[in-house]
């Protein structure tokens, strides 16, 4: 069983937390355009009050550990080990609950290639303990609007895991998936869940728009989150989303091993 000593350690030596990648124009980016409403940063989370940049800067520095000063514009900012830590710990329980009532899950991700193995080990585990690990509307179509223009994406699954991919490359193309902070996607499975006469989610696991938007329907959800992605913070906050574990999002995807052996064995669910 993996320590939280050693996991603290792990998260610091993989950049997971402590100083990480994500630079802090990019957070300050982040705040801003999410003050402004920015549905590109709002993810499907509804803000319930004014939330402008000094506001979120205070949220975040709460809920990650970045930097509270507003005078720090660049340069490297940073994740509380200990936050990312506590946040685990209650993403752990909301799994070994779902799990005890053998809850209907769905899992979903906008980072396909660096965070699906993390989820889809969860699913396993999840549907070991006799959860069932829903994939419904597999093939739908879903128009996504992008830097480059609205782009049409499928729905597709891997190891009980949501994810979106181009329509219009090829098969190869489209091996890993495609990156979406959207929350259109996750709108689209449930809508066919209920046109399929299947079980809606009791828990959403997974990142950006699968977790706002979801928790934003009211649907418990739950997820992990970059410095400069304050709407699952913004959720948590106002009561959307249960809990918003903060770490970088972007490193190598085998990094995240560990934290899925934690997350496991935190839930009771390892084997």
């Amino acid at each position: 069983m993996l320590s939280t000593g050693a996991l603290r350690a792990h998260l610091l030596a993989a950049g997971l937390a402590g100083t990480v990648a994500t630079p802090r124009e990019t957070n300050l980016r982040s705040y801003r355009l999410f003050a402004a409403r920015d549905p590109r940063v709002t993810l499907g989370i509804e803000p319930l009050w004014r939330w402008g940049e000094a506001e979120l800067l205070r949220l975040m520095a709460d809920r990650c550990g970045v930097s509270g000063d507003p005078a720090h514009r660049s340069g490297p900012d940073e994740i509380d080990p200990e936050r990312t830590l506590g946040g685990l710990a209650a993403f752990a329980e909301r799994l070994g609950e779902a799990a005890g009532r053998r809850a209907p899950v769905l899992f979903g991700t906008g980072h396909p290639h660096r965070l699906l193995g993390f989820y889809a080990t969860l699913a396993d585990a999840l549907s070991a303990a006799g959860c069932l690990v829903l994939t419904p509307a597999q093939g739908r179509c879903v128009d996504i609007t992008t830097r480059f223009g609205v782009r049409t994406y499928l729905v597709d699954y891997v190891r009980g895991v949501a994810l979106v991919r181009e329509a219009d490359l090829s098969a190869a193309g489209r091996e890993t998936g495609a990156h979406t902070h959207s929350p259109l996607p996750v709108r689209a499975v449930l809508e066919g869940a209920a046109e399929a006469g299947w079980p809606l989610p009791e828990l959403v696991v997974g990142d950006h728009g699968w977790v706002c938007g979801a928790g934003q329907l009211g649907i418990e959800a739950i997820g992990l989150a970059d410095t400069d992605d304050p709407a699952l913070f913004v959720g948590e906050a106002q009561g959307q989303v249960s809990v918003a574990v903060p770490l970088d999002d972007a490193v190598r995807s085998d990094y995240y091993r560990p934290l899925t052996r934690y997350v496991l064995n935190r839930a009771c669910l390892s084997r």
